[in-house]
């Protein structure tokens, strides 16, 4: 069975993430009907950016809750090395946010 994060352990944290996914994906689809509809770079790439923020705000509260306990639990068992090694590892993939 694969380990549980720590969306487990904030409740409010599995909702304000879902919401800011769904925002997310809501700019995407804009951006797609602005391509397919030819619409004008610049208000195009706008939307681009709004896409990039919601997923980086996703990313940042996750990465948050995980080092506070994820990390947290796995240093207080002795066990916190390999937690930030992965960690470190996973945050060379979301550079941009």
């Amino acid at each position: 069975m694969p380990e549980r994060g720590s969306l487990a352990k904030e409740a409010g944290l599995k909702k304000n993430l879902i919401q800011r996914l769904r925002t997310a994906i809501g700019h995407l689809a804009a951006v797609e009907r602005m391509v397919e509809g030819e619409q004008y770079c610049i208000d195009i790439l706008k939307q681009i950016a709004a896409v990039q923020a919601s997923l980086s705000k996703v990313a940042y509260a996750l990465a948050d809750s995980h080092m506070k306990h994820c990390v947290r639990d796995a240093i207080e068992a002795g066990e916190g090395e390999p937690k930030v090694d992965e960690l470190l590892e996973t945050l060379k993939y979301l550079k941009h946010f």
